[in-house]
């Protein structure tokens, strides 16, 4: 690729990457949504935009002359970064590395698929016809507006490439876990310690013993992570609490350890241990595992066969992070994850791409849709 093609993916991801675009920054997620339109109009791609009214609209992408595209692209504009921190830290460019807020996840893999797509019509290589993008607004809190948007036009898809980055080595991504989220909220009787305790009844006790049932089904050996990460109630040390909120943070290996893990947590949450509690669960598993099928092996296969080609080993492995990739693969659609540029440190100050992987993983992704095209 060109150092003037370069120079131009560099100038749109550092566009990208100044705008603020938090999970709950509608503003910024439509504005980098509204840059990113402007973009592919340009290359004869028509744009549907799903309406959100408090979060970042999704939009769904394809050719005016594509008829039954074969290939599904996810990519998430938004980061979790507070809005004011491309303010305080703008994109910039030291050595061989950009930094800046979401710089890795994952407005580069926005810029990346922009840059394949057009790559591929300069060529005359009529693959760009075979695909359709879905650009969403909230992976980042769990994709609550655009999973079923996934789902759905997954549907009659043969294959869903997934635009997360390529991990810190250069792997791409083959499996993950899936997961997903509780919040138990905990009502007692407030009264002051000190004058009238035994008229109180405490919601941080009878937390203290959800708590304890909830950490018991952790089994590490089979995958199964239980985590309760955050704890608030309380008002004041004199006084009983009459209120206690658990966050709970779930993840599982396998997709039929969802259920039994869900029946289990809905089951100690049912019913209090202190008399005088009231019990409130709400959330669930939102993201099946990512489950490396026969499907998605072969499809690993050509990935790495195409890599081999331009002298790259491109490893994969499993992580413990979840991503959009797990409701396509969940459908039986051949997924593969991680196909974005390589970088690190996410989601802090120290976020990173590896520049010279912008072309290259471009160029990975514009040859992998042109074979299975």
């Amino acid at each position: 690729m060109s150092e003037e093609k370069k120079q131009s993916m560099l100038t749109l991801l550092e566009k990208l990457v100044n705008i603020d675009s938090g999970s709950y920054d509608k503003e910024g997620v439509d504005w980098v949504g509204d840059v990113l339109r402007e973009e592919y109009k340009t290359l004869g791609f028509e744009i549907d935009v799903r309406e959100n009214p408090t979060n970042g609209n999704n939009l769904v992408i394809r050719h005016k002359d594509a008829t039954s595209p074969e290939i599904l692209l996810v990519a998430h504009m938004d980061t979790v970064f507070p809005k004011g921190t491309a303010a305080n830290r703008p994109f910039h460019i030291e050595g061989e590395r950009a930094y800046g807020p979401g710089v890795i996840d994952m407005k580069s893999s926005l810029v990346s698929l922009l840059f394949a797509v057009q790559s591929l019509q300069e060529k005359n290589d009529a693959a760009y016809k075979n695909i359709e993008i879905i650009l969403n607004s909230d992976e980042e809190i769990g994709s609550p507006t655009s999973k079923e948007l996934i789902q759905e036009r997954s549907k009659d898809k043969t294959y869903a490439l997934v635009m997360e980055p390529a991990r810190a080595n250069g792997a791409i991504v083959s499996s993950r876990r899936g997961g997903g989220g509780y919040t138990l909220t905990v009502t007692g009787k407030a009264a002051h310690s000190g004058v009238a305790p035994e008229e109180g009844v405490s919601a941080i006790e009878e937390l203290a013993h959800k708590i304890i049932e909830l950490e018991k089904l952790n089994d590490h050996e089979k995958g199964i992570s239980i985590n309760v990460g955050i704890i608030k109630g309380g008002a004041a040390t004199n006084m009983i609490p009459d209120q206690a909120v658990a966050e709970i943070d779930v993840r599982i290996t396998y997709p039929e350890q969802g259920g039994p893990i869900e029946e289990q947590i809905e089951s100690i949450c049912s019913t209090s241990t202190v008399p005088g509690t009231t019990l409130s669960l709400s959330g669930g598993i939102n993201r099946p595992p990512l489950h490396l099928n026969e499907q998605s092996k072969e499809l690993l296969l050509t990935v790495q066969e195409i890599g081999k080609k331009m002298g790259l080993n491109l490893d994969h492995v499993h992580t413990g992070g979840g991503s959009d990739a797990s409701f396509p693969s969940a459908l039986g659609v051949a997924t593969i994850d991680g196909l974005g540029p390589v970088g690190g440190e996410l989601h802090n100050e120290k976020e990173y791409l590896e520049i010279p992987t912008l072309t290259e993983r471009c160029s990975l992704l514009e040859k992998i849709i042109s074979n299975l095209s």
